[in-house]
């Protein structure tokens, strides 16, 4: 969860982007477990909120106009339903219209290790056009706090969507940022 709170907080800094946050049950349960958030206040990080359950809502469409969509974290639940098509909550809904209109799907799986089934899900998602990016962040930027951990992945995130923002130094960049 706290690759999502730091993907938030630093698309809330990019003026041209307008987030759209789902969170299943599942996800606020551990977002109180693993940040020790309010669901409320991880809501407020975001510019639109929408109900899980809310399969009308405007991001189920592929008359929406996004982006794409990043699932961060995404469970092994979330994953196979998203790779197999079953779109019976937003998220995945949302993820199946993504994958639909060929926009970027930006899968990132929080549990390890990894069974077959994970595994099997993940080759699936990445054969309809998903990008399958594992919570595992480099070190050759020499990384000194959490936040410079969280803040590599959110880069690559960036990165996948063309988005400017510093965020990590990249390869061969002084971390100082005094290259």
């Amino acid at each position: 969860m706290p690759y999502a709170l730091d993907l938030l907080r630093t698309l809330a800094q990019i003026p041209t982007v307008e987030s759209h946050l789902i969170m299943t049950q599942g996800a606020k349960r551990v977002l109180v477990e693993e940040a020790g958030l309010s669901v409320e206040e991880a809501e407020a990080l975001a510019h639109v909120v929408h109900r899980s359950s809310d399969l009308g809502a405007a991001v189920a469409s592929g008359s929406f106009r996004t982006l794409g969509m990043v699932v961060v974290p995404c469970s092994a639940t979330s994953l196979s339903k998203i790779a197999y098509g079953l779109a019976d909550n937003l998220l995945t809904r949302a993820a199946y219209v993504t994958l639909k209109e060929r926009r970027p799907l930006v899968l990132v799986p929080r549990e390890a290790p990894l069974p077959l089934p994970s595994l099997e899900a993940m080759l699936r998602a990445a054969q309809a056009g998903a990008t399958i990016l594992p919570a595992s962040p480099g070190f050759y930027h020499k990384p000194t706090s959490i936040e410079d951990l969280l803040g590599f992945l959110t880069q690559r995130i960036l990165d996948l969507f063309g988005l400017e923002f510093p965020r990590a130094p990249r390869w061969k960049e002084d971390p100082t940022g005094l290259s």
